[in-house]
């Protein structure tokens, strides 16, 4: 059986976490608590909405538009953070696990996130992905899902020391980040679910993406 994202996430953490300075890791977790009791979450688009439309780059060139894949049929859209997270890399991979269950259901799955279309690209041959990811630099489509946040300051020289350089990830200096998020679009182009957690070790199983699409 396989394991849910869920259990990949924490048999990582498992891994990780005992390696990270105490109060590092405190700090940490205190900066993703308040960004979850600031409500933020809260802000962003939910079911019934309307959902945006958007034409972005790919990683291989070329644009796509949400309208045209939306006259196929549903349309799963994952938010996430960018290739240097990992908590985003096992959920492109457990994505790209169910894949083709999700085009058999007669549903296109997109990515999409702030880093520069190179950027994309090396992250899609590493997770060996199928499915499209986006540019969606400055994240103009990620704001107008209400799911912007700026990265507080004290977590960007400790962001740094991981390895994760998200200026040079995005192309620019703001720190601005989408809340990992999964929506959910009916081919009318209304958000039928959506999954928003400003916690960014919180990810939506791929299992339930599957259920929900049965009932559409």
């Amino acid at each position: 059986m396989n394991k849910s994202l869920a259990d990949q996430i924490n048999e990582m953490q498992q891994g990780m976490l005992p390696n990270i300075p105490d109060e590092v890791l405190g700090l940490l977790m205190d900066k993703t608590a308040a960004l979850v009791a600031s409500g933020i979450a809260g802000e962003a688009l939910t079911v019934g909405e309307q959902a945006p439309g958007f034409s972005l780059p790919t990683i291989h060139g070329g644009a796509l538009r949400l309208s045209d894949k939306l006259a196929d049929g549903p349309v799963v859209i994952s938010f996430y953070r960018g290739g240097w997270c990992p908590y985003c890399n096992l959920e492109v991979r457990a994505l790209e696990a169910v894949y083709g269950e999700i085009r058999g259901l007669g549903a296109e799955l997109l990515a999409i996130a702030p880093e520069l279309p190179d950027n994309g690209a090396e992250t899609a041959a590493k997770a060996s992905l199928s499915f499209p990811l986006l540019s969606d630099a400055g994240n103009p489509v990620a704001r107008s899902y209400g799911l912007v946040f700026t990265l507080a300051e004290e977590l960007r020289p400790i962001y740094a020391s991981f390895g994760f350089d998200i200026p040079a990830s995005n192309g620019e200096e703001s720190f601005e980040l989408p809340m990992p998020a999964t929506y959910i679009i009916d081919r009318n182009g209304k958000i039928a679910h959506a999954f928003v957690n400003a916690d960014y070790t919180q990810r939506m199983e791929p299992s339930e993406i599957l259920k929900i699409l049965n009932t559409l």
